[in-house]
């Protein structure tokens, strides 16, 4: 032979070449947990401004509060407009205070539980809104990987099927099927990873706004406390 050169597979492998070459199965979930990715990012994008925005509302009205202002003149300002957070907790509690006193009724059983329990109802509705789609992040969180390795799996066993139909298992042949299965895996972890991560500071930062709503209230209710005591 007079050095006749074999006829050589050059698989393509590149990212757009495994995703088109991929079974119809396995392309439907990788554009899932693309989309699924870009759907986490969106929210970890509003969750960040949106935690930020309250923990400035919160400084602005504890520096407020303790200023030494007369708390009906900040009841005033603040009942005037939409609030928030720490700022709905105190309107909240002001609205039922001034409510028993317009009444004229001269009885203040119960007040201190009213107001008590009006605060812990607007610190359910905050908490509420801080939480809003952290389940969409634990959710993609936990199931990404899983459906990744659907994909997987389903596109190993196309491959084999391949294979069989061609006879030939040379790493030509076999290494462009099994990456693209793998590929689905990949996408599964990168729409997991950022949506795990984010879940746990959100939640983190929930807890943290939590308690400062709780210890407000706590304060408030002890300060109307007194001025309940003053007044029977």
């Amino acid at each position: 032979m007079n050095g006749e050169a074999l006829p050589s597979v050059v698989a393509d492998v590149s990212l757009v070449s495994l995703f088109w070459h991929a079974h119809w199965v396995v392309k439907t979930i990788m554009l899932g947990l693309l989309g699924c990715s870009v759907w986490v990012w969106a929210i970890a994008i509003d969750k960040l401004f949106l935690y930020a925005r309250t923990r400035r509302a919160m400084d602005r009205f504890e520096q407020a509060f303790w200023s030494g202002e007369s708390i009906d003149e900040l009841y005033r300002t603040l009942s005037a407009k939409p609030t928030h957070s720490m700022a709905a907790c105190f309107v909240a509690a002001m609205r039922e205070w001034k409510r028993s006193f317009e009444s004229h009724s001269r009885s203040f059983a119960g007040l201190q539980m009213r107001i008590e329990k009006v605060m812990n109802v607007s610190i359910a509705r905050e908490i509420e809104r801080l939480d809003r789609r952290l389940l969409v992040l634990a959710t993609v969180g936990s199931a990404g990987p899983f459906v990744g390795l659907f994909g997987t799996v389903w596109g190993i066993m196309s491959s084999f099927q391949s294979i069989a139909a061609s006879k030939n298992t040379s790493l030509a042949v076999v290494a462009p099927g099994i990456a693209e299965a793998l590929f689905a895996t990949a996408i599964g972890l990168i729409a997991a990873i950022p949506a795990t991560i984010f879940y746990n500071k959100f939640t983190s930062e929930v807890n943290r706004q939590t308690q400062r709503l709780e210890g407000f209230a706590d304060e408030f209710s002890a300060i109307l406390s007194r001025q309940i005591d003053e007044r029977t």
